[in-house]
């Protein structure tokens, strides 16, 4: 090789179709590389596959504790109000996380960072399968937010520095996974916990796909986005803290996440409540997660404007007619008016995840908004659970909470003509 660097000009010659210096690292003597490869781009096909796979993994330890709670609860003589508290410390954690996140991805590199999320969150859920105590099922559970917050706050960010273009399918491919993994979760649960006769097997079963998600992102990093490639470029970009419409997409996308988190914890309960068997209610629980997948991309290839305010409207008004519904007759129907529900939310929830980029320019600045709108969404959407638990044990009766669900997703409806993106104003 040095021969026939040698033999080459000093100022090579550039023979048409070849671009020879984007291939070659002429070396000095004391540089002992002969010739470095430029990094050839992640196809969108590989980017898809690997967002998909890391998206699997990070809902199955929060949407399993709906199934799993009568076990657990008998276990650890846990409250409705302690109990909530499986769902409420992870989306807690979801939005406290998200300040440092942009920090750490500059710091330590977005990929590497990612890395690290998902290793947290493959043992602290094998971890809560153990617990002993109810300290260590609340601090396993807690690694489960922190891996969950992470690894999630920077796939946005990923998105735009990588495919600027095609950002609104690709979230919508995110969304549609989030969902799927709900969904496989919800649906598995329940038949593998009667199938094994223990809520600890099912509860550790979820770290395994956590493995695979790990090895693919760990070929994202290997292909050329290492931490020193990936760290957010610039200075840091500070959070809209002034913006009125990052705090009007941090307000809408919180109480959607309050509906989310509080239903995926309660439905089966809650019905378990009203006289359905365990099964049955874990499969009105398969519905909700169901019809929320297939919402993100029905909504994300109707929203083909960076205005999304016409179907955000349509999809909170959809979310507020089955939340409507079901608080008036709760056992009228499940299998209808939860998907319902569900649909609504599913489609505000892939077009929340996008508002912040149609209100950016770049990487750094998506972060910032991101950063955020998760802080602020997600220690809100914390309450949903530990409301409904509070009430149910307040009142005895799921009924207040519906009614409170009905009024949050009115909520939604009035902020969406206020949502036009920031950048068109």
């Amino acid at each position: 090789m040095q021969s026939i660097c040698t033999a080459l000009p000093a100022e090579p010659h550039r023979a048409p179709g070849l671009e020879i210096t984007q291939r070659i690292h002429f070396s000095t003597p004391s540089n002992q590389a002969d010739f470095v490869e430029k990094p050839q781009a992640l196809s969108i096909a590989l980017a898809i596959l690997c967002i998909v796979l890391v998206a699997l993994t990070l809902r199955p330890a929060i949407v399993s504790i709906g199934p799993l709670l009568p076990g657990m609860q008998q276990a650890f003589a846990l409250s409705h109000t302690q109990a909530s508290l499986l769902t409420a410390i992870p989306t807690l954690l979801m939005g406290l996380l998200a300040l440092p996140t942009p920090w750490l991805a500059r710091r330590y590199g977005r990929d590497r960072v990612i890395l690290v999320a998902l290793a947290v969150l493959c043992i602290a859920t094998a971890l809560r399968s153990f617990a002993g105590s109810i300290g260590l099922l609340f601090l396993s559970t807690a690694g489960v937010g922190a891996g969950i917050a992470v690894a999630g706050a920077l796939i946005a960010g990923f998105v735009k520095a990588s495919y600027p273009k095609q950002a609104a399918l690709l979230m919508g491919v995110y969304a549609t996974a989030l969902a799927l993994g709900s969904t496989v979760a919800a649906a598995l649960t329940g038949p593998l916990t009667l199938e094994t006769a223990s809520w600890r097997i099912s509860a550790g079963f979820w770290a395994l796909p956590v493995v695979i998600a790990f090895i693919a992102w760990l070929y994202i990093e290997r292909r050329g986005r290492s931490a020193e490639q990936s760290k957010t470029s610039g200075a840091a970009h500070p959070m809209p803290l002034r913006n009125p419409t990052a705090w009007l997409i941090a307000l809408f996308f919180a109480c959607n996440n309050v509906i989310f988190y509080a239903y995926i914890s309660w439905i089966a309960p809650m019905y378990v409540d009203f006289g359905r068997t365990p099964t049955s209610a874990g499969l009105i629980l398969a519905s909700f997660t169901l019809a929320f997948m297939l919402a993100n991309p029905v909504f994300g290839l109707l929203s083909r404007n960076e205005d999304r305010r016409i179907a955000l409207a349509v999809s909170s008004a959809i979310a507020f007619v089955g939340i409507l519904a079901t608080a008036i007759a709760p056992q009228a129907m499940p299998f209808v008016m939860v998907p319902v529900i569900a649909f609504g939310t599913g489609g505000a929830f892939t077009l929340g995840m996008t508002l912040p980029l149609d209100n950016t320019r770049s990487s750094a600045e998506a972060n910032a908004w991101n950063a955020m709108v998760l802080l602020f969404a997600y220690v809100i959407a914390a309450a949903g659970p530990l409301l409904m638990g509070y009430l149910r044990d307040a009142t005895g009766s799921f009924q207040p909470s519906l009614w409170l669900m009905a009024g949050v997703s009115l909520t939604m409806v009035a902020l969406t003509p206020f949502l036009k993106p920031y950048l068109h104003k």
